[in-house]
């Protein structure tokens, strides 16, 4: 893993990650394929983050201890959820661990169902974020919800992740970021959203579980 302290311009990357059995229940398929693919999905975020340049530390948050092994594997740090049922409330729980372990980075948080993740697009957005004076963030494909939230600071870290959280973020005074950043748009919720994903190119594990499944 990279070092972190001292680090200039660093983010530590919050990614909240449900046990994939309760995750992306909107996908209508078996329990099992879904687990699957929920799965795979959070890895393929995670792991894309971890290659970001921007990014000097990725802590993801989860209850499920097979998850939280295989975040681990892949080199990222791990903390419970610790407000169930409440994303938000784990978000600001788990960036005051982040503050206690790495004081001198700044928070971002980050969905967990972005299979087609790039790097350059995370740091793009961040290199953005770091241009702005407050909380930032990026709207999803469909124009509605968040799949990114910046602070420039511990203190100004306050998600509103939910239903409309675009309008939300804005009302609270974040500024969406610009630029094309596909795969950091696309979440995925649906079996449609699963394909559009693929034709922008999906992470390893994703594509593997969407090919076996045949989706």
């Amino acid at each position: 893993m990279r070092p972190v302290s001292g680090a200039s311009g660093g983010w530590v990357c919050l990614v909240p990650a449900k046990p994939p059995s309760v995750g992306k229940s909107r996908l209508a398929l078996p329990d099992e394929a879904r687990r699957e693919l929920a799965t795979a999905f959070a890895l393929d975020t995670a792991s894309a983050a971890r290659l970001a340049s921007r990014v000097a530390v990725v802590l993801a948050v989860t209850d499920d201890a097979r998850f939280a092994d295989r975040f681990a594997m892949l080199g990222c740090r791990v903390v419970p959820d610790g407000v169930g049922g409440d994303l938000n409330g784990s978000l600001v729980q788990a960036a005051a661990e982040a503050r206690r372990r790495w004081p001198d980075l700044r928070p971002v948080a980050l969905c967990a169902d972005l299979p087609a993740l790039r790097p350059a697009d995370l740091d793009e957005a961040l290199a953005a974020a770091e241009d702005v004076d407050g909380p930032s963030y990026v709207v999803d494909a469909d124009g509605v919800g968040t799949t990114l939230y910046a602070a420039p600071s511990y203190d100004g870290f306050a998600p509103r992740f939910g239903g409309g959280s675009a309008v939300a973020h804005t009302a609270a005074g974040a500024t969406p970021l610009g630029g094309v950043l596909a795969g950091l748009r696309r979440d995925v919720d649906t079996a449609a959203d699963v394909r559009t994903a693929a034709a922008l190119g999906l992470g390893a594990h994703s594509a593997a579980a969407v090919a076996r499944l045949e989706i």
